[in-house]
């Protein structure tokens, strides 16, 4: 059932000890005083140089541990963060990413690493989330082997069950919805002042329809997705490739860039 109205989940990626500490700061009194619970995507041991930006905070893992004990949800970020494969993945947005096209056993191993990285710092991590969109049936099936059941990812307007629960994550800047779950993607790193403001402005209009991955999947277990449901969902995954190759191509000839589509 779509849920009325909408409900969002916040999700901050690419956390790790190099990243901008700065930068994360500044979402930090958001989280506070709005009260979200939001999905904290961990990379357990960065190896990516775009994600190296200071040096290592000593006070990281303490903190991911203190928000996970207000309630927000730990997710396993891929494992060294190093997008150098080319393999096709279930959604189509990057084609460099981390997982997709590598050997399951492989990806196996790379997933309880980091999964033991996590762990060792006491953490909970519960669900998944891919450095770029980049998965594929093998890296399901290693998860589902490794005790994880849920990732963040997929176009839809609820969680769906595909092989392992999908909690649909679609936007990436806040934008008002009627019905359905949406998870916004906040990239902390490179987020700009403006756009921190417009998150608390969004928040201070709409901080009772936050939920957690703990709400969300608290309910009745997610049902696969119907036939129209999946025609949505290939028409907006058609649209969102469709806005990104556009921008990639107006980069290349100096057009103005063009707003990714959600």
């Amino acid at each position: 059932m779509t849920l009325r109205p909408a409900q969002y989940l916040l999700r901050f990626d690419d956390l790790c000890p190099t990243f901008s500490r700065a930068g994360w700061q500044r979402f930090l009194p958001l989280i506070e005083e709005f009260k979200i619970q939001p999905i904290l995507a961990v990379v357990p041991d960065n190896q990516d140089p775009e994600l190296q930006l200071s040096p290592p905070d000593p006070e990281f893992w303490a903190s991911m541990r203190a928000l996970q004990a207000t309630g927000a949800t730990i997710a396993l970020h891929g494992y060294r963060h190093i997008c150098a494969g080319n393999g096709c993945g279930l959604l189509p947005f990057h084609r460099h990413t981390e997982f997709a096209g590598v050997p399951e056993q492989t990806q196996r191993q790379w997933i309880r690493a980091g999964l033991a990285i996590l762990r060792s710092h006491q953490l909970d991590p519960q669900i998944w989330v891919a450095p770029r969109h980049g998965f594929d049936g093998a890296t399901l099936r290693a998860l589902a082997a490794e005790g994880i059941q849920t990732l963040s990812d997929g176009i839809a307007l609820r969680p769906f069950k595909r092989g392992l629960t999908w909690i649909p994550q679609q936007l990436w800047a806040p934008i008002h919805k009627s019905n359905g779950l949406w998870t916004i993607c906040v990239h902390s790193n490179t987020a700009t002042d403006a756009q921190v403001s417009e998150l608390r402005a969004f928040l201070a209009g709409h901080a009772p329809q936050f939920t957690s991955v703990c709400r969300v999947l608290g309910g009745s277990e997610p049902a696969e997705l119907r036939a129209s449901e999946r025609i949505r969902e290939a028409f907006a995954l058609w649209r969102i490739r469709a806005s990104r190759t556009r921008k990639r191509l107006a980069s290349r000839t100096s057009l103005p860039k063009l707003t990714v589509l959600s």
